[in-house]
């Protein structure tokens, strides 16, 4: 298949139809990208022990702030690709790509320096019971080697993805994690490598992707081919990119900040529920990647038809994609609930693991459609060019709902259901606010479209 056929128009055509062409290689891409943690905690749980598979899910929470910050960075970048293509400014966007790749190679690097120097103090934070500690580090500090890799892969598919082409990064990582799962299973069932087996096969498999990747780019059709003769760091460029993709990064990496806090106060619960909770986790982020798609795809369809000065199908872009993935979720959470007992006996055979992981998919995967309408308005707005506001209205609201309950409300009910209610109670504020923001800012937008520029 041509590599052209790969792009979705964006601007014109049918939107139910180019929505599901772009959100759904995404979701699966997010889905796939779980999975490589997933398999380390499948294979430990299952070759290993509850304690290795605890270490693993203490550090979920922290690689997911990482990833965060990949993914939030290089949506600038798709961002001001997109915008560009729509403009039809082909000079811009050849500069973007260029700039944003050398960008993620340094960016990568940067990670994991700062990362190695950091990790005791960042698990010790946690409250990482000292059973658990020395496997968790040595996790961390493996996995901290493949952030060059992972950042390049972000980036390059959020450049692919900038024109539509959302099956690419979606057949790279499947490479990627077929990889992983293969050679998890020869490092806990043959090698007997544990731990330190796993953390080898995930940056291994990180390393693959980022090489096809690059290839991908250098074959990529236009504006986004990846040419060494062009690879130039420019300040002019990158700074457009970061004033979108850091206020974006930001928000993602709120919920793991919050998260981290939470991962705190369900450490303090015992090793049982550690476990229970980093197996659900994998589940709800599985359930969680349609509405991450389908917020990527409303960004990216905005942001060429803000180009493109076509206000009216913008607006059209955020109707329909909230329409399709409220249904899609409501869907998804009957499916869960009905079958939660079978999905969690999919991570472990541990009966009282077993009644805890329940109850964290009743409490927050069930729920999981009210974070619909916080994550595509905040995903529409980026799309326009506007990505602080969303990021400082969900610090607030996520941050400081899921604070102030733990400070609270934990300390005198201190069981697990406790914390996970504060999750659906976070979603409804952080809606209720970035729904009103995105009211305020397209009321006035009309006026803004004749000099409106990212």
């Amino acid at each position: 298949m041509k590599q052209e056929t790969r792009e979705i128009n964006m601007l014109e055509g049918s939107l139910v139809r180019g929505l599901f062409l772009f959100a759904l290689p995404v979701a699966l891409t997010v889905l796939l990208e779980q999975l490589i943690n997933s398999a380390d905690i499948f294979f430990l749980g299952h070759f290993v022990g509850t304690a290795e598979m605890a270490a693993v899910g203490n550090n979920v929470v922290v690689l997911s702030l990482i990833i965060s910050l990949f993914a939030g960075l290089s949506l600038g970048a798709n961002v001001m690709i997109a915008y560009h293509i729509g403009a039809r400014n082909r000079k811009a966007a050849v500069r973007t790509v260029h700039s944003s790749f050398l960008f993620a190679l340094l960016i990568g690097f940067i990670i994991t320096v700062v990362g190695e120097i950091v990790a005791t103090s960042t698990l010790a934070s946690l409250g990482v019971p000292p059973e658990v500690l020395p496997a968790a580090e040595l996790y961390l500090r493996i996995y901290l080697l493949a952030m060059a890799p992972l950042s390049i892969y972000n980036f390059a598919a959020a450049i692919l993805r900038s024109n539509g082409d959302t099956r690419t990064p979606l057949y790279v990582l499947l490479a990627a994690s077929l990889l992983n799962i293969v050679l998890d299973f020869i490092a806990v069932a043959y090698l007997e490598l544990g731990i330190a087996g796993v953390a080898g096969a995930t940056v291994l498999s990180f390393f693959l992707g980022a090489g096809l990747s690059i290839r991908a780019l250098r074959r990529a059709p236009g504006v986004l081919r990846l040419d060494g003769r062009q690879l130039v760091l420019r300040a002019d460029v990158i700074r457009p990119v970061l004033r979108i993709g850091i206020p974006a990064a930001i928000q993602g990496m709120v919920f793991c900040i919050a998260n981290i806090v939470l991962q705190a106060a369900i450490n303090s619960l015992g090793a049982e529920v550690m476990a229970a909770s980093a197996a659900a986790f994998t589940i709800e982020i599985a359930i969680y990647s349609v509405v991450l798609g389908f917020q990527q795809a409303t960004t990216t369809f905005v942001s060429q038809n803000f180009g493109a000065r076509n206000f009216a199908r913008c607006k059209d872009v955020v109707r329909t994609a909230l329409s399709i993935v409220v249904l899609l979720m409501l869907g998804l959470g009957a499916l869960v609930y009905v079958s939660k007992e079978f999905l969690i006996t999919l991570f472990t055979g541990d009966a009282s693991v077993q009644a805890y992981g329940i109850i964290r998919l009743e409490y927050v995967v069930v729920p999981e459609v009210l974070c619909v309408f916080f994550d595509i308005f905040s995903g529409a707005l980026r799309g326009y060019g506007e990505s602080l506001r969303p990021a400082i209205l969900t610090l607030l609201a996520i941050c400081g709902s899921r604070l102030t309950w733990i400070y609270t409300v934990f300390p005198t009910h201190h069981d697990f259901q406790t914390i996970m209610l504060i999750y659906p109670i976070s979603w409804i504020l952080t809606s209720i606010l970035i729904f009103g923001l995105y009211k305020l800012y397209t009321r006035h937008l009309p006026a803004m479209m004749e000099g409106a520029s990212h």
